[in-house]
């Protein structure tokens, strides 16, 4: 019998609000990888990109309503604890101290970020850490030169079962099924008035409209 681990996931993002895209993704990856479970992280401030429109603490309850049912997700709220900036290389360093040196552990990461990671802070000791999975959406393509492209090729795993024989170091490209959902078309609807139901879950939606948020 294999004693190997089964990788635990994390998977950042502003969540402004959280949504069936974040959600369906999150699920499907704990599904088609076998992971023990996905956390979905809120961060504070991400390096690049604007300051999120609603505070942490209404980012991170959002999150932790749309999980509560389903006990392979969870909501980790690590980043919304540390002040500043919150750098995704921080979050593994203390995510590995607690993990062990054994237990795999994925960042989940967009295709589009992955062509910009060469930018994040200390973005060469992220596979020292843990390994990268990549979201291969519709009309996403391997960056075909350049250091990323070196990168990925030379990391790059055949399959899900390279997650679980080390405990970091490799770059998969998954395909998840493309639901055309965005937290800003949802913080637009309710500015204008409109209903963003069934876009995400309905306890998501009545802590918004509970605490007036986005309109």
């Amino acid at each position: 019998m294999s004693d190997a681990l089964a990788p635990v996931g994390v998977f950042g993002g502003t969540f402004d609000p959280v949504h069936y895209g974040h959600l369906r993704s999150a699920l499907e990856l704990v599904e088609h990888l076998g992971l023990e479970h996905l956390r979905l992280m809120p961060c504070a401030q991400h390096p690049h990109a604007k300051t999120p429109m609603s505070p942490a603490a209404h980012r991170a309850a959002m999150v932790e309503l749309a999980v509560r049912d389903e006990p392979r997700l969870r909501c980790d709220t690590r980043e919304l604890q540390r002040s500043g900036t919150s750098y995704t290389v921080l979050s593994l360093e203390e995510l590995r101290a607690e993990l062990g040196e054994r237990r795999p552990l994925c960042l989940v990461m967009g295709g589009d970020a992955i062509a910009h990671i060469h930018s994040w802070h200390r973005w060469e000791a992220f596979l020292e850490l843990a390994h990268i999975v990549v979201l291969a959406r519709p009309g996403w393509h391997i960056p075909g030169a350049g250091e990323v492209a070196d990168w990925l090729r030379d990391h790059r795993l055949a399959d899900a079962g390279g997650l679980t024989r080390a405990p970091a170091g490799g770059i998969l490209v998954e395909a998840l099924r493309p639901l055309a959902i965005s937290s800003t078309e949802i913080r637009a609807m309710l500015a204008r008035g409109e209903s963003p139901r069934y876009l995400l879950p309905e306890q998501v939606l009545d802590y918004i409209q509970e605490h007036k948020l986005y309109s």
